[in-house]
């Protein structure tokens, strides 16, 4: 008679294998020995995991390959940091499933006590050096919101033509990008020994944060020609930027998401608010009107 097996069990032995692979892949790419050892220790904890689901179901089970590619290109592109951490608060609510597979199985409580304890003692420990680099980002990102938010929707209301308004932004913006690149590059200078920063790295990612930013808020003006609705398409992108950024710093770094966003959203709103009324009286008072 064929034994009954519990579809969950072999869903979660299948991502025991899939972890296995992922942490194997990330530990061969890796360049620091630090965390090279920290990620071949969780990846024989997910293999000796999945073993014990294997001993339970009786099955083999093969690797989801989709997420194996997903979480090593998250690790390319973020940090090592980021794609753990998101692969990891994925078994948050995971402890309810082993307290009640320990029942019939007890040696599921080995797999709970690691996946509660050793794991996220490795990942705490994580040497992750992109992440040493994230005040250079947000001397970048956060400058180029604030300033050229405000510089677009007080043009916007100066300016009626959105070619004007695009190029006097892009101008603007990539003049801005090299002045923030060598504060970024200077301010670095005294971090250097705290933090081992390059002060040319943190000048890179200072310069290429404000400069993407820029790009971004000034697409919208040479995609529309009613100021008016470039404004608002720039005004969404701002904040699906500070949504964005912010989400990725909440996981790298275990910080409130919210209050992050909150605060960064009304301090670029803040700004665009002042400069609509300066671009507005500029155009009443002074006559400004291109």
């Amino acid at each position: 008679m064929t034994k009954n097996i519990n579809p969950i069990y072999l869903s979660q032995q299948k991502a025991e294998i899939t972890e296995y692979h992922v942490y194997a892949r990330l530990a061969a790419l890796c360049n620091d020995e630090k965390n090279k050892t920290i990620l071949l220790d969780i990846s024989n904890d997910e293999l000796r995991h999945y073993q014990i689901w294997k001993n339970i179901t009786g099955k083999e089970c093969k690797p989801n390959k989709w997420k194996v590619f997903w979480y090593v290109m998250l690790a390319r592109v973020f940090g090592l940091s980021f794609a753990l951490k998101l692969m990891e608060s994925g078994e948050i609510h995971a402890q309810a499933f082993y307290e009640k597979a320990a029942v019939e199985h007890p040696e599921v409580s080995r797999i709970a006590q690691d996946e509660e304890d050793h794991e996220k003692e490795l990942l705490a420990i994580l040497n992750d050096k992109r992440l040493a680099y994230v005040g250079a980002i947000v001397l970048g990102l956060n400058d180029a919101l604030v300033e050229l938010t405000g510089t677009l929707v007080g043009l916007s209301f100066a300016f009626n033509d959105n070619e004007v308004i695009g190029v006097t932004g892009l101008i603007m913006g990539i003049a801005a990008a090299l002045s923030m690149a060598a504060s970024g590059y200077l301010a670095s200078q005294e971090e250097e020994e705290k933090e081992d920063v390059n002060p040319i790295t943190a000048a890179v990612y200072t310069g290429v944060a404000y400069l993407i930013t820029v790009a971004l808020l000034v697409f919208p003006y040479f995609l529309v020609t009613d100021p008016r609705t470039a404004m608002g398409i720039m005004l969404l992108m701002t904040l699906l930027i500070i949504a964005g950024y912010n989400y990725y710093i909440s996981v790298a770094k275990t910080v409130n998401f919210k209050k992050r966003f909150l605060t960064m959203a009304l301090i670029s709103l803040g700004v665009a608010a002042i400069s609509f009324g300066i671009g507005y009286l500029a155009k009443a008072w002074l006559g400004v009107s291109i």
